[in-house]
């Protein structure tokens, strides 16, 4: 049996509460049919939606008051682990008592290390909260945030997004998946932080959870990556009416694409890119990309789009 890190868009889990409860139950299910199976599966999710929701609600709240202080994004990142992964530990410990397993299921609260020098701290490109129209967002513009066309579905800000580094709880995740633990972790691609001289703190920015994942699948040993997104499939010339899903390309084809640039840095761009690296690490290794309520069927290959050598 295989070990699979399923790695969970933000965008596919909604953005409100009751949302991403009715979301996480969908999944569960596939989840713990893997789980049902015999395989070890490891969770990374995102938190575009998720982080900017938190955020905008914390300024707003505060907005007006004598001490206010916009709030930081690696907080927010903390909150959406937080309350993403403990309803995802709902939703799979009621599936695995549906079926009848005792199985722990744990949210690891995890911080990704990044370089403060990392030149992306100049060039925001990570989508985060809502889509606006373009009139909403040039309103917020004006206000100094940095709002970009996001695939021809609205307007949304983005954030700088550095590279990660390292997991630092990455021996922890490791433990627990060796003890049988059901792990979540990395989630929102991590809470960034900087190491200098021994010393640990906080910077503001949100990391591309699709790059930690592929960390974590180190960290942990896993066999397969399957990343589940909004869409069904990868398509090629998206949004146009020249529009193409793709059932399977090869590393060196998902490259052409990507130095065409049909698959934008804020959107599809890392979840290629993530794909390709994870196919590159071990032999026999691919990558499957398709919707949350498409991962049994993506397995048995018979939707999806898979990334292979």
């Amino acid at each position: 049996m295989a070990r699979i890190l399923v790695s969970l868009g933000g965008n596919a889990l909604g953005t409100d509460f009751d949302e991403l409860v009715e979301t996480v139950g969908v999944i569960a299910g596939p989840i713990v049919g893997l789980i049902a199976d015999g395989h070890d599966v490891v969770i990374c999710h995102g938190n575009g939606p998720q982080v900017g929701m938190i955020k905008t609600s914390i300024d707003l709240g505060k907005a007006g008051a004598q001490d206010h202080r916009v709030m930081p994004l690696s907080e927010c990142v903390a909150m959406s682990q937080a309350y993403i992964g403990y309803h995802l530990q709902n939703a799979i410990e009621n599936q695995l008592m549906k079926h009848g397993l005792t199985k722990q299921v744990t949210t690891v609260t995890a911080r990704a290390v990044v370089d403060r020098n990392d030149p992306l701290f100049s060039r925001p490109t990570k989508p985060i909260g809502a889509f606006f129209s373009e009139e909403q967002a040039q309103e917020y513009i004006h206000a100094g945030k940095t709002f970009v066309e996001d695939s021809g579905r609205g307007w949304r800000e983005v954030v700088a997004s550095p590279i990660p580094l390292r997991i630092v709880e990455r021996q922890a995740c490791r433990d627990l998946v060796e003890a049988g633990h059901v792990v979540i972790s990395g989630g929102g691609g991590g809470i960034p932080v900087v190491v200098e001289d021994g010393w640990t703190q906080a910077i503001d920015a949100v990391i591309d959870k699709d790059r930690t994942s592929i960390l974590l699948a180190a960290d942990t040993d896993c066999d397969d990556l399957v990343i589940l997104t909004g869409v069904e499939k990868v398509a090629i010339d998206y949004n146009t009416p020249r529009q193409r899903d793709i059932d399977e390309m090869s590393i060196a084809q998902a490259q052409a694409w990507m130095d065409e640039g049909q698959f934008p840095e804020g959107s599809m761009g890392p979840k290629i890119a993530a794909a390709i690296d994870f196919v590159r690490s071990g032999p026999g290794r691919k990558t499957l990309i398709t919707s949350l309520d498409k991962l049994v069927e993506g397995l048995r290959g018979e939707t999806g789009t898979w990334v292979v050598a």
